[in-house]
């Protein structure tokens, strides 16, 4: 259900990012979305806004899923097994979540 949530949660982020582009003038802040550039008085338009928004609902979706992907792998382990013997593949796809979040 979380990964559900997770994938649901991109197309409106999509959809916001495109709708500051579509009907205000695009958000000039460069890829860094600093305050000089972002801020109200040097980009009047809600633009920005629309992109911070999207820009936070895409990390939302993004902690969510590797939030899951943390659970799936904690729990779907067989419990007899030590977290030694885990394979390779399953760790990296851990640490990268950890990294993720």
């Amino acid at each position: 259900r979380m990964n559900n949530i997770s994938f649901w949660l991109l197309p409106p982020s999509l959809f916001t990012l495109l709708l500051s582009n579509l009907f205000y003038p695009s958000p000039g802040t460069g890829w860094t979305v600093y305050p000089p550039l972002s801020a109200y008085l040097y980009h009047s338009s809600p633009s920005v806004d629309f992109a911070i928004f999207s820009l936070h609902m895409s990390g939302i979706s993004s902690i969510m899923g590797s939030l899951n992907l943390m659970v799936t792998i904690m729990m779907m382990k067989n419990f007899s097994m030590n977290y030694d013997q885990i394979s390779l593949f399953p760790w990296s796809v851990f640490i990268t979540a950890i990294l993720l979040i």
